[in-house]
């Protein structure tokens, strides 16, 4: 029996695709394909790659429409939220057009007796395995700065949006990139596996759990090939004593709803001092409970279903084991009894260590409140994490929480007095179990490489 994938609208229960896996002989050959197109692809200048990646985010832009409602089908995403996600989508490639050609270009050096160069060779092919919140974005992270590269890109999408995967790759070649240079493989598990063994595939790239980076990169790490991972988080908002309460909540609200609560950076912690926790946890709470279900195509709906009934329940059940082991659901917490994979807007108090709800990551809109002593301890607690990829610190002298977020916040992106998703000319990427390497704000474009050493000495010769 060939193997398939079925996508199912996650607000609906619909079946909206189903499609093929490919053959190991297929997923073989387009390995092979892709290298081949990008053999041609790294003679190309960086300023003729650029005009393509440029003309990438033009037809985002032009296409916006048809694949934020695309994504919305296929993972319940708010349609504002897809069409925000399509228009950062160009803004990344209009940064990397604009500035990859200087990122690229040779670097001389002074050298004993003559000159150095630095030269930024592409890779060759880099497999990159994605998540399904950001079917878009995810995709073009890592895509576009490896193109600007001058590298192949091979895709292995979430199988519940494989149809955003193919949208890309046709809005992509629709722009003017070449054939097969941007790959969409429809394969398993198993199969991943060899494209990461195989021989012409340089580099592997995941965003995904920390459980499933441990998992590649010990595979690449058994071929000797380099990985950068963006894995899960429990963000910390730290809710300092001087803190203005009425922003601290409502961006806390925004930063745990977002995307329908399932974003790597999403606020998940939200860790406030003995003197405000009392009148944050009631503004929060208040604020949480106005927040209600719908259809996702409603420009009008506050919270979408999450993007699979199988990531619904993994949710709940994160939730009721903390409340079981003393934690308080004091809005939400159940799951509600309605056709798609819907899950409340959530607040839990009486957070502690030992309860999922303060170890591991709530993926979906389930905010845990934590109570610090003193500003000490608030960060104290945030740092109490294995994992680090974003957080925040609430405070009004902003040059203190500067110089907490530098020195003492052990994580990767820090926002001050409010909430942030990663933007095009700022690195985003993270530490601990959260992952390594950095993509955004031209460090992406130089994460698979080969930065030659060149000697030039002057001995005489003439050109």
């Amino acid at each position: 029996m060939t193997a398939q994938i079925t996508t199912i609208n996650p607000a609906t229960e619909e079946t909206l695709e189903t499609y093929t896996l490919m053959t190991n002989n297929e997923a073989r050959d387009a390995v092979r394909s892709c290298h081949e197109a990008f053999l041609d692809w790294r003679q190309q200048s960086a300023n003729d790659r650029a005009k393509i990646i440029r003309a990438i985010g033009e037809e985002l832009t032009n296409s916006k429409e048809d694949f934020a409602q695309l994504m919305t089908r296929e993972v319940g995403k708010l349609i504002g939220d897809s069409r925000q996600e399509i228009d950062l989508c160009a803004q990344i490639c209009q940064f990397t057009a604009d500035n990859g050609p200087e990122a690229l270009a040779d670097e001389e050096r002074e050298i004993p007796g003559g000159t150095g160069v630095v030269h930024f060779a592409p890779l060759g092919v880099i497999y990159g395995i994605q998540p399904w919140n950001f079917p878009c974005y995810q995709v073009v992270r890592y895509a576009i700065a490896n193109l600007m590269t001058g590298n192949g890109v091979l895709l292995k999408h979430a199988e519940n949006c494989t149809g955003s995967g193919l949208f890309l790759r046709d809005l992509m070649e629709r722009a003017g990139l070449p054939k097969n240079l941007f790959t969409v493989l429809l394969v398993d598990h198993d199969q991943s596996d060899l494209i990461i063994e195989n021989d012409l595939v340089r580099g592997v790239t995941l965003t995904g759990s920390d459980k499933a980076g441990r998992t590649v990169a010990q595979k690449a790490a058994e071929q000797l090939k380099k990985t950068v991972l963006e894995l899960g988080s429990n963000d910390a908002y730290i809710v300092l004593d001087d803190a203005d309460l009425d922003i601290a909540v409502e961006a806390c609200v925004t930063a745990r709803i977002y995307n329908n609560g399932q974003t790597c950076v999403n606020g998940k912690r939200f860790i406030v001092t003995a003197k405000n926790y009392d009148a944050f946890v009631e503004g929060y709470a208040a604020k949480m409970k106005t927040i209600e279900m719908g259809d996702p195509t409603d420009a009008k709906t506050g919270l979408g279903p999450m993007a699979r009934d199988d990531l619904r329940d993994k949710l709940a059940v994160q939730v009721d084991e903390s409340v079981e082991k003393g934690a308080r659901a004091i809005v939400g917490g159940k799951v509600p009894d309605r056709k798609g994979a819907y899950y409340p807007a959530t607040v839990l108090v009486d957070v502690k260590p030992g309860q999922p709800a303060y170890d591991d990551e709530l993926f979906g809109p389930v905010a845990s409140i934590i109570k610090a002593e003193d500003d000490e301890d608030a960060m104290r607690i945030a740092n109490d994490s294995r994992y680090g990829l974003g957080g925040g610190i609430f405070s009004k002298d902003e040059n203190r929480a500067r110089k907490l977020a530098a020195e003492q916040f052990d994580t990767g992106m820090i926002s001050l007095n409010g909430y942030n998703i990663a933007i095009p000319n700022m690195p985003f990427g993270g530490v601990k179990n959260s992952g390594y390497g950095r993509e955004h704000g031209g460090f992406g474009m130089k994460e698979f490489v080969n930065a030659k050493s060149i000697y030039m000495m002057d001995n005489g010769a003439k050109s």
